[in-house]
């Protein structure tokens, strides 16, 4: 399991230096891309740590930047873990470039709270509910659904995982969430039983938000996911990451201020939903409504 982490928390963290590093030598992203011979689009490439990067590349940024050899050394060396591959690398089309960086953080991270108003979480989805969603999406070959729904089993092995520890899984889902219908009544009967059951892991927490509570801040902010990950070896650990997705892209947003509003609207949510108790009852109750509905 331990592969499966994959390389995205390297990428970020070199990413992280050599914009640091390009900052320190009052260099713009278009100055150092010139003097590399290279596009402003690969060297934003790699400062957002989105791909995979060369030692080469890295020693001659480094040089470029009048970095220290030992400071040199770790970046090179941390340049060499960018390529380890993760699982969702292998699923070509399936996973579209902006959501690969986002499985990557996933499996990476040691909590993760999510907030959805229109749908179930692909974490918490059943094969058939899963379907039910892209059952609408023009054009998609059959095969690729297949590769879907094999890459959302392999994302929900974290709530069970054993090594590394399974984070620990918060969602706070719109009572919409649960009384739309996706894929039929039988399809959202199996999907309300899954999350009752997923409900009971030590490390899940699912709570529902009444339509009562109206036009809340949650709902201004939409569908995020927040993420945040484990110290490790490191005095200073990853900076935590806000994950909102859209049909064509994504926003990863890592900065104090950003993070901060997240860290309100999180709160405001918590205040607003019912407990895990009262949770579990409502799904229960809406569930034998889609039974005899």
């Amino acid at each position: 399991m331990a592969d499966d982490m994959g390389s995205t928390v390297p990428r970020r963290q070199l990413g992280r230096a050599l914009r640091e590093l390009r900052t320190e030598a009052c260099m713009t992203l278009d100055g150092a891309a010139e003097a590399m011979h290279c596009s402003r689009q690969k060297m934003w490439r790699i400062e957002s740590g989105l791909g995979p990067v060369r030692a080469l590349d890295v020693k001659a940024m480094c040089e470029l930047y009048a970095a220290n050899p030992e400071l040199t050394g770790a970046l090179t060396a941390l340049a060499n873990e960018t390529k380890a591959k993760g699982w969702w690398h292998s699923y070509g089309d399936a996973i579209p470039d902006w959501f690969e960086m986002y499985v990557g953080l996933e499996s990476a991270a040691s909590r993760l709270r999510e907030h959805d108003d229109t749908l179930v979480p692909g974490l918490l989805q059943t094969p058939a509910y899963t379907r039910g969603v892209y059952q609408n999406r023009p054009n998609m070959p059959p095969d690729e659904l297949e590769e879907v729904l094999e890459v959302r089993r392999r994302r929900q092995e974290i709530l069970v995982r054993r090594l590394p520890k399974a984070p620990k899984l918060e969602w706070i889902l719109s009572e919409a969430v649960l009384i739309r219908c996706v894929g039929g009544a039988a399809v959202m009967a199996e999907q309300l039983d899954r999350l009752l059951e997923r409900a009971t892991l030590p490390n899940v927490a699912i709570r529902v938000l009444p339509l009562s509570a109206g036009a809340h801040y949650g709902a201004l902010a939409g569908a995020f996911v927040m993420l945040d990950f484990p110290p490790g070896n490191r005095v200073v650990p990853d900076p935590s990451v806000v994950y909102s997705e859209s049909v064509t892209g994504a926003l990863y947003l890592d900065r104090p201020e950003e993070l901060a509003v997240y860290e309100k609207v999180w709160a405001s949510l918590v205040g607003l939903a019912l407990d895990e108790e009262q949770s579990r009852r409502i799904i229960g109750k809406i569930k034998e409504e889609v039974h005899h509905g």
